[in-house]
C-alpha cells in the first residue's frame, strides 16, 4: 500500500493511504542499518510503501519512494548529527520576528543557504506587525530590502490580528509548504489563522531568555482546504549548515552566484583574491555587508545560534 507520511513522532509515523485511511506505522528494521547520515530515515512528506501488521491497526514502512527534494538541519550541539526536517517540498517559509524573539540575519541566511542547497524556493514572512513602532517599521523595511535585493520575496503579517493573512493563503494554494522559524515567532498562531480548525497549541515568550517556549514537538503535515499541504515544524533555536562543500557555498548566495563568472580566478574563494568580482561588489555596496559576513561565517564553519 502506498501512503504519505503526515506526522513523525520519533519512532512512529502517521501515514495516510491513497484511500484516505490514517495508519500508525513503524519502520522496518533494515532502515536502521542503512548508511544514512541523518537521525531520521523517514520524514514528513515522504511517499512510502507500507504493510499492515497482522491482526493490528498498525503498519510497517517497508520502502521509501525517491524524493523530489528534502531540507535538512544540523544540530549545533551535536555537530555529527543531522535531521531531515521534511521532504518533497514546493517551497519553504521562514517566519521572522524582529523582537520577542529576534531572528538574526545570520540565522536567516543559514536557512536560505540550506533551502538553496536542496533546490527549495524560499520566502520570508515577517510576523508580529501589530507590535511594530514607527522605528520598528523602518528596521523592517531595511531587512526586507536586504532580502528582496538578493531575490527573496518578503511579506509582512500579524498572525494574531490576521493582517495580510489572505496574501499568505494565496501563496500556499496548491503547494506543499514547509513553515519554519525560531520558537516563539508565531508559527502556530499563523497556522491557526490559516486553518481555524487546527487549534495548534501556542506558547508564551520566556521572560528570562526572550526565546519562545517549544509548542510544536514533532513535524506534522496539514491538508489545506483551498488546496495544498502545510508542514509545521518544531521551533529551531540554532541552525547549522550541513554537508555543503566550501567551493560550492558561493553558488548558494544568489547575488554571489551572479558575479562568480566575472572573478579573475575560476576557483576564487571571494575572500582575499585579486580580481574578485564579489569583493568589488561588496566594496561598492552592491552586495549587502551582512550577507557577505554570513558567507564568511559559514565558509569558516562558525555556526551560529539565534
Amino acid at each position: 500500500m502506498q501512503g504519505l507520511v503526515i506526522k513523525s513522532t520519533g519512532s512512529w509515523y502517521e501515514v495516510i493511504t491513497q484511500s484516505g485511511e490514517t495508519i500508525n506505522c513503524r519502520i522496518k528494521g533494515k532502515f536502521r542499518t542503512l548508511d544514512i547520515k541523518t537521525t531520521n530515515p523517514i520524514a514528513v512528506g515522504d511517499q512510502v510503501e507500507i504493510e499492515r501488521e497482522p491482526d493490528q491497526n498498525t503498519g510497517i514502512i517497508i520502502s521509501l519512494h525517491p524524493r523530489k527534494n528534502y531540507i535538512i538541519r544540523k544540530s549545533v550541539n551535536l555537530s555529527k548529527q543531522a535531521q531531515i526536517i521534511a521532504a518533497n517540498l514546493d517551497q519553504a517559509f521562514l517566519i521572522v520576528t524582529l523582537a520577542s524573539p529576534r531572528t538574526s540575519l545570520g540565522f536567516i541566511d543559514r536557512f536560505l543557504v540550506t533551502a538553496e542547497a536542496y533546490a527549495i524556493p524560499a520566502k520570508l514572512i515577517f510576523n508580529k506587525l501589530d507590535l511594530f513602532s514607527n522605528e520598528g517599521l523602518d528596521i523592517l523595511r531595511q531587512y526586507q530590502e536586504i532580502y528582496e535585493k538578493a531575490g527573496y520575496p518578503c511579506y509582512s503579517v500579524s498572525a494574531i490580528e490576521q493582517t495580510n493573512i489572505d496574501q499568505i493563503r494565496e501563496l500556499l494554494k496548491d503547494q506543499v509548504t514547509l513553515v519554519s522559524g525560531h520558537s516563539g515567532v508565531g508559527k502556530s498562531t499563523l497556522i491557526n489563522a490559516l486553518l481555524p480548525g487546527s487549534k495548534l497549541k501556542t506558547g508564551d515568550i520566556s521572560d528570562w531568555s526572550d526565546k519562545g517556549k517549544h509548542t510544536t514537538t514533532f513535524a506534522e503535515m496539514f491538508e489545506l482546504p483551498f488546496g495544498g499541504y502545510l508542514i509545521d515544524t518544531p521551533g529551531i533555536r540554532e541552525l547549522g549548515v550541513f554537508d555543503i562543500e566550501k567551493q560550492e557555498l558561493g553558488r548558494l548566495f544568489p547575488e554571489i552566484r551572479e558575479l562568480m563568472g566575472d572573478c579573475k580566478f575560476h576557483n576564487c574563494r571571494h575572500i582575499n583574491e585579486p580580481g574578485c568580482a564579489v569583493l568589488r561588489a561588496v566594496e561598492h555596496d552592491e552586495i549587502e555587508p551582512s550577507r557577505y559576513e554570513s558567507y564568511l561565517s559559514i565558509y569558516h564553519n562558525n555556526d551560529t545560534r539565534a
